[in-house]
């Protein structure tokens, strides 16, 4: 009997994963998100430079069947937008986003770098399967809602290591979080790092599930930042 639940759970899970969801499109290629120049008066400022940057997302299994599916490893080597620090810290902020179409499912390297929980081997079709499903309408509703965006709202405390309230806004929910980040400048750059927590119910998002939740995606998602921006315009 548990052989033939677990063969119509995957059989299940790879129909799901191989649906066919509307076609999604990348954004066109847009300039950084602009401050208003009230906010960045007397700051220095900063431009994200994406191909040093990366955003890390990690998915977790869960259900009684967990054992059947992977973590994942979901990443983004897209992001753009602009940082300001002012001498008074609390006049700081940052606009940063990035397109949901360009995200990365499970790179081996990444994978590789992410610890136990993520070094089983992934198929390519299984890949594309979970890339399937999360830019579904169910989920990130990639076709109507192309792009993540965080806009800080209030920085305090130590310029290393600020206390940062941001408002992060995935398909058409926003959220306010505080988020911890350590920040480093050196000569005309500046790197961000850090990590935090969300729900994907938070944000309208159904996590994926086969079998009534015996085999499903976890609703917390965590989050790692490294961003990497060069001062200019």
């Amino acid at each position: 009997m548990r052989k033939f639940l677990r063969i119509g759970l995957i059989t299940l899970a790879s129909l799901l994963s191989a649906g066919c969801p509307r076609p999604v499109r990348p954004p066109t290629p847009a300039a950084p998100p602009t401050a208003p120049a009230a906010e960045t008066r007397g700051a220095a400022l900063y431009v994200v430079n994406p191909a040093e940057s990366l955003v890390l997302i990690h998915v977790y299994r869960g259900g009684a069947l967990a054992r059947l599916g992977h973590n994942h490893v979901v990443a983004s080597k897209s992001l753009r937008g602009r940082i300001w620090i002012h001498p008074a810290l609390p006049r700081s902020g940052f606009e940063l986003a990035f397109p949901v179409a360009q995200l990365i499912v499970d790179d081996p390297e990444l994978r590789a770098s992410a610890g136990p929980e993520f070094q089983s081997s992934i198929k390519e079709a299984d890949k594309d399967g979970t890339r399937k499903n999360m830019l579904r309408p169910e989920v990130l509703d990639a076709e109507r809602y192309p792009e993540v965006t965080v806009r800080s709202l209030r920085i305090e405390g130590a310029p290393q290591a600020p206390k940062i309230t941001a408002r992060l806004t995935i398909r058409d929910a926003s959220r306010d979080l505080e988020i911890p980040a350590k920040i480093a400048r050196e000569a005309d750059r500046l790197r961000a790092t850090g990590a935090f927590d969300i729900r994907q119910t938070d944000f309208g998002m159904k996590p994926f599930s086969v079998g009534l939740g015996a085999l499903e995606v976890q609703d917390r998602l965590h989050i790692k930042f490294d961003v990497v921006a060069e001062e200019g315009e």
